[in-house]
């Protein structure tokens, strides 16, 4: 769980989970998206796997990435869980 909020902390991986929620794409096409290197895109694209917020599949050529919903889900059950824990 903390891997997943440490790689939620960040604006740039906050928007590749937005894009990926829209439909799966390649590191190539979340680039696009971006004005900064792929190299970077690659290494915040690293932290979502390691978090195990997203998935990546390959296709042929390309390596497909889509948002893995179960590790989002817990990570926002939890959230809410300690909000209303507070109250």
């Amino acid at each position: 769980m903390n891997d997943a909020f440490k790689a939620l902390a960040d604006p740039t991986r906050r928007q590749i989970l937005v894009l990926l929620k829209e439909r799966d794409m390649s590191a190539g096409e979340i680039a696009d998206h971006f004005a900064m290197t792929k190299p970077s895109i690659s290494h915040h694209l690293n932290s979502l796997k390691h978090a195990q917020l997203i998935v990546d599949q390959r296709q042929g050529q390309n390596i497909i990435y889509s948002l893995n919903t179960t590790v989002i889900q817990e990570a926002l059950g939890w959230f809410l869980n300690m909000i209303q824990k507070d109250k």
